[in-house]
């Protein structure tokens, strides 16, 4: 508890040193060894807060930078594992900021961690943690980016093909009833029509039998002339002589 308080301690009095240096705007010596030295004692800080989790995080929520930084070395330690140390560093002056890139060792991949402190006012500007990947994990990550990129490209084009194959579906289906219903009112229209031609063809060629088969009826009838009936159709009977009689 007492390790605890005394890294809460040491972070606080870093952030109180940054918020005086931004009222009196007093100018930071570039001392590279002690530059590394100070962001070395101030990841290794920085790791044992993360190390007791959200609640001891939490305390620091209102120092913007400071908390940046815990959540950016939370989500780093995944693929870095085992914190193992520092190996040296360099620190660079860009104009009015001092970049301060510390080399991190790990159980499973290394990393960078950089700090950004403002020059007139030795306040933390930001700190980020990058992890170190070989060529082939990045060549895999890039790989894996695409496939997946490209798959939900694929997977979207596929189902809006499938939207639109059904509303071709459904259109079909109610044309193909339309038209059902419009070839069976026209077949009933022309039914009529066609047993007439039917009839006038099966007559034409009987004109003798149909005035001979007439006139037996009109005789049979006991009238002296077909005009009260006409012959539509002569059908040949399937039935036998000894039936008809």
């Amino acid at each position: 508890m007492k390790k605890i308080l005394a890294v809460l301690g040491v972070i606080t009095c870093m952030i109180g040193l940054c918020a005086c240096g931004q009222k009196e705007t007093a100018q930071l010596p570039v001392n590279e060894s002690e530059l590394l030295s100070g962001c070395e004692t101030m990841l290794t800080n920085i790791n044992m807060i993360v190390a007791q989790g959200e609640e001891a995080m939490s305390q620091y929520v209102d120092y913007t930078v400071v908390y940046d930084g815990f959540l950016s070395w939370q989500s780093a330690l995944e693929d870095i594992g085992t914190y193992n140390g520092t190996d040296g560093g360099t620190v660079t002056v860009k104009d009015d900021e001092i970049v301060v890139d510390l080399n991190v060792l790990g159980s499973e991949h290394n990393a960078v961690v950089e700090f950004v402190i403002d020059q007139a006012s030795s306040a933390w500007l930001s700190i980020s943690a990058n992890v170190t990947y070989s060529f082939g994990e990045l060549m895999t990550k890039a790989a894996l980016n695409t496939v997946i990129g490209m798959g939900t490209v694929f997977v979207v084009l596929i189902f809006i093909s499938l939207i639109i194959s059904c509303f071709g579906l459904l259109s079909k289906g109610g044309s193909g009833k339309a038209d059902k219903e419009a070839a069976a009112k026209s077949a009933a229209e022309a039914d009529p029509v066609v047993a007439q031609i039917a009839q006038k063809e099966e007559l034409a060629g009987d004109e003798e039998l149909v005035a001979v088969i007439a006139a037996a009826v009109a005789a049979y009838e006991g009238s002296g002339s077909t005009d009260g009936f006409v012959v539509r159709s002569i059908r040949k009977s399937n039935k036998s002589k000894w039936q008809n009689a």
